[in-house]
């Protein structure tokens, strides 16, 4: 387990003209699960197809096209659910949601507002070395997703694609325990990278298949603090919802304009209106969207199509034996097994490739010396060229081989990194290339004294002042390996300079 400090929460305070108020956030996150196929029909959910060419009869609402539950669907929603240490209800069921705009072309959405397939679970979010914040999770539910309407293809005309239609997607909602843009940030950015360990979601924003509802109220300082002691909404302000956040730094924005915007209502005597809005970030504010409809504006029932799903333990339990190592495990893990600093093992399990990527060099080697290459040179360069650890041309197995040739003496530091930059670029075998290219170092204490005693000879008078400053026979060390090429061993020439002038 990581060594966490449990912090509580430390909340935005915005002062306006009259008073000092607090930030309060849920958030709303759909997640598109990672499936072939979509909730309900077998159409492909690939990414950009051409318009309207993964759409099932179902998905286009043809008369008489009956919905087939994904169990894929099913069994990715119970796997996020475990991997939020969220209750999963064996029983659960779907509900039309029902509303009429273009792109639904049912006129309503299959969901699941009164039985989730997923209870309360919990989110930990690093605010600091250490420091770490607790967020809870109502609920997730499965349901489907809506089209997509295009207004800027002709100054007239709107056009429909219904290939996101029916995708299935996980509503993953939090309670109100969010309190301030950073930490909102932070908290999308931890539940993405969980649900890319779990294979549940790939995470790709630009896409839309990870975006944000953002629910943002203010209330003055104490408040908060009543709400939890209570659970009454009423201590809050009045919320609004921010819709369709797919950017870390268009969300903080956003918050922090939205209760600005409120703040300054209230101040001025008028009233917060719960409400839909949208953010511009052209113009760096929201604007309104839609009146916050209730769930009685839905007329949510039953979905008659579909029996209440009912699912047993033992599937459960299967997938919680096949459950991956999860962040914050395998950081604990990189931390006491390779002695790594609380900022590499962030680093290096940010992304599961990137610890995969470290796992594979690390396995017999020192993980701080890996590290060090991983994280400095090797992202380092990756990150310069606008690469990630999928597109590497340096294989774990050929870093590897180059920390092994330092480790053995055969090459210096400096010697490695040239030897990396002819692998990065030119690919092949570390140890083939070092011997090919003359890189290795010269170990033989003979051939190395040779050189030291050559120095020493032709430079009496520095000979002199390093005697009187042992702190110059660095000179003396500088001189045998640039006399060598460069490939002297280090440590060998230092204690024999060391040696020779008598230090």
């Amino acid at each position: 387990m990581l060594d966490l400090t449990y912090a509580a929460p430390a909340p935005k305070v915005i002062a306006g003209a009259k008073s000092d108020w607090e930030l309060v956030i849920g958030m709303e996150i759909h997640a598109q699960v990672a499936s072939n196929a979509k909730l309900f029909s077998g159409a492909s959910t690939a990414f950009g197809s051409e318009p309207n060419s993964n759409v099932a009869f179902v998905d286009a609402a043809m008369p008489g096209m009956l919905p087939v539950l994904n169990a894929f669907c099913v069994e990715q929603a119970v796997r996020t659910g475990l991997g939020l240490k969220a209750e999963i209800n064996l029983i659960s069921a779907f509900d039309r949601k029902n509303y009429f705009y273009p792109d639904l072309p049912q006129g309503y959405q299959i969901s699941q507002l009164y039985h989730p397939i997923v209870g309360e679970g919990e989110v930990l979010v690093e605010m600091g070395p250490g420091v770490a914040r607790l967020v809870r999770i109502e609920r997730i539910h499965l349901e489907q997703d809506a089209g997509k309407s295009i207004h800027d293809m002709d100054p007239t005309l709107s056009f429909v694609d219904f290939n996101r239609t029916g995708v299935a997607l996980m509503e993953i909602v939090s309670r109100p325990d969010i309190r301030g843009p950073e930490e909102a940030a932070a908290y999308v950015t931890k539940l993405r990278q969980i649900l890319r360990y779990l294979g549940t979601c790939d995470g790709n924003m630009q896409n839309g298949n990870l975006r944000a509802d953002v629910n943002v109220s203010v209330c003055k300082p104490g408040q908060y603090e009543k709400y939890q002691a209570t659970q009454d909404f009423g201590h809050l302000g009045t919320r609004c919802e921010i819709k369709n956040m797919n950017s870390m730094r268009f969300m903080t924005q956003a918050i922090d304009y939205e209760a600005r915007r409120q703040i300054a209502i209230l101040e001025d005597g008028g009233k917060v209106h719960q409400e839909t809005r949208l953010y511009d970030p052209d113009k760096g504010e929201t604007r309104s969207m839609r009146s916050k409809e209730e769930a009685h504006d839905y007329r949510y029932f039953p979905d008659p199509d579909l029996m209440p799903l009912e699912i047993d333990q033992a599937f459960v339990d299967g997938i919680a034996a096949a459950m991956p190592e999860l962040p914050d495990a395998k950081k604990a893990r990189f931390m006491g097994d390779f002695g790594l600093t609380d900022y590499d093992a962030n680093v290096l399990t940010a992304e599961l490739d990137s610890g995969r990527y470290f796992d594979e060099v690390a396995r017999g080697r020192d993980g701080k010396t890996v590290a060090n290459w991983v994280i400095n040179e090797l992202f380092g360069r990756l990150k310069k060229e606008g690469h990630d650890i999928g597109e590497s041309p340096v294989s774990a197995a050929q870093l590897g081989g180059i920390i092994d040739l330092i480790a053995a003496g055969t090459i210096s530091g400096k010697m490695a990194k040239d030897l990396f930059e002819l692998v990065y670029t030119e690919g092949g075998d570390p140890a083939a290339i070092a011997a090919a290219r003359g890189m290795q170092q010269v170990t033989d204490t003979d051939a190395i004294e040779a050189a030291v005693d050559a120095i020493i000879a032709e430079n009496p008078d520095q000979v002199e002042k390093a005697k009187a400053n042992p702190k110059l026979a660095g000179w003396f060390v500088g001189q045998v390996i640039k006399s060598t090429g460069g490939k002297a061993n280090p440590a060998t020439v230092n204690a024999l300079v060391a040696a020779k002038l008598g230090l």
